[in-house]
């Protein structure tokens, strides 16, 4: 497994998005943070808090058999004869990143989804050179989250912490092991909160830092002045790969959430309600006629789904969940699909102005839902789902789309339902996959968006 950043879109540009380490937060103003330090020879220093939480960091590396190509040209004995014979077969690769154990009775040990991702072992590395083989207890791609596990004694731990009270300027420390150099710990504020877009899986809260992050701090903490865990460092933005001061890191009310249901389950089980959503903005709420300014409309309900058993109509506004408000679409979809399907919610609508509670018993996620066309570059930037039109036209929604990317520009939109390839009917994404194989180079999809049916001929 290589040693190199994770690569995801943003927007539409074709830039580098490290694995690596993100910032956190003390809950107090940046001059009080400042003053509460303390101090040697009369400056603040951090070294105490460092010395306090280093011994919970820890490096994972991991190894994985990775086949080597084949190609044709290797069995022609005039390649062989100038280039020899080329190593085919399997072969071993390392890589690795960062962790942090946040529950030392039990030796857990947090880290990223894409740290570990197809790895035959997992080796954890302690600051006091103790290494131990890890059991994989399980991974989230969605929420690129990880939770590992190893047996010792004497170890060290780190408290989750309250990622909801961060506010931007707040102090952070980000700790990793960028390089292969051992543990290296970096200092910034929170730069902001709340940014999504940049993986597709669409499950994002990121918190933005410019604590310098760099390749290998993937899975490190992100930690407040207090020495609490308030986020996973998972990515950064980068044309080179190297650190430009715009790090992420997944908040603790993601990961712990994902946690949970890993240590019960092995795995995260999403749940659904099954509705289509966009955030309320003024120009909404005035149409609506609504004094709301933040929730998510809804624009279609699923026929059948958990939303529409529940009673939920189009142009309902969801102001809250479980009595929690709602602040717009990303945030509804993010705290849904963090609790576990079968679960009873309660969803506060407005209605023609009038607010109501229903309850919804949430559905399962299907294993196509969520699905991405990685064999069709054009419809890069863009998630699918199987969906059924208003008429009872089975075919294909798009369930998620990253503004700016090929997808877009092949102008198709979020909601929009492709319900057939070069005037072949696609029932469900497996069907949409085969079709756009078999298609040739420049296929025509029809949609139906709304009330319109719509051509698109995409490369």
């Amino acid at each position: 497994m290589p040693t190199v950043p994770r690569k995801v879109s943003y927007v539409s540009a074709a830039a580098l998005i490290a694995a690596l380490s993100a910032g956190a937060y003390a809950p107090l103003p940046a001059s009080a943070q400042l003053a509460a330090l303390p101090t040697r020879d009369g400056v603040p220093t951090l070294a105490p808090l460092i010395e306090k939480v280093t011994p919970a960091v820890v490096n994972v590396a991991v190894k994985a058999t990775v086949e080597l190509p084949d190609n044709p040209a290797f069995q022609d004995p005039l390649f062989r004869r100038f280039f020899g014979d080329p190593e085919r077969g399997p072969r071993e690769r390392r890589g690795g990143g960062s962790g942090v154990i946040i529950d030392a009775k039990n030796g857990y040990v947090m880290t990223n989804h894409h740290v570990i991702d197809g790895a035959d072992e997992v080796l954890v590395r302690l600051k006091d050179d103790r290494e131990f083989t890890a059991k994989v207890i399980g991974s989230d791609e969605g929420t690129d989250i990880a939770l590992l596990q190893i047996k010792a004694e004497n170890l060290t731990s780190l408290p989750l912490g309250d990622s909801k009270s961060m506010k931007v300027g707040d102090f952070v420390i980000a700790i990793g092991s960028p390089f292969g150099l051992g543990q290296t710990v970096t200092s910034g504020i929170v730069s902001a909160l709340g940014r999504s877009g940049i993986n597709i899986e669409g499950y994002e809260d990121f918190i933005q830092t410019d604590a310098a992050i760099n390749p290998g701090n993937s899975g490190g903490p992100l930690i407040n002045l207090k020495g609490e865990v308030v986020g996973i460092n998972t990515a950064i933005f980068s044309a080179s790969g190297g650190n430009i001061g715009i790090g992420f890191a997944v908040p603790t009310t993601i990961a712990s959430a994902v946690k949970d249901q890993l240590i019960e389950f092995g795995e995260v089980r999403r749940g659904r309600i099954g509705i289509q959503i966009v955030d309320l903005n003024p120009q909404l709420a005035e149409a609506l006629g609504i004094k709301a300014t933040e929730g998510a409309v809804v624009q279609r309900v699923e026929k059948g789904s958990p939303g529409d058993v529940a009673g939920i109509k189009s142009e309902d506004v969801v102001v809250a969940l479980d009595n929690e408000p709602v602040k717009g679409a990303q945030d509804l979809r993010n705290r849904v699909g963090l609790i576990q399907y079968g679960k009873d919610v309660t969803v506060t609508l407005l209605r023609d102005g009038k607010r109501q509670d229903v309850k919804v018993t949430l559905g399962k996620i299907q294993k196509e839902e969520l699905a991405e066309i990685k064999d069709r570059p054009t419809l890069e930037g863009a998630s699918f789902s199987n969906a059924e039109a208003d008429d009872g036209t089975k075919g294909v929604m798009v369930q998620q789309i990253q503004r700016g990317s090929p997808a877009w520009q092949a102008q198709l939109r979020e909601g929009d339902i492709i319900i057939a390839v070069n005037r072949g009917p696609v029932a469900d994404v497996s069907a949409f996959e085969d079709a756009l194989k078999k298609g040739g180079r420049q296929v025509a999809l029809s949609v139906r968006r709304g009330d319109e049916n719509l051509f698109l001929i995409v490369q």
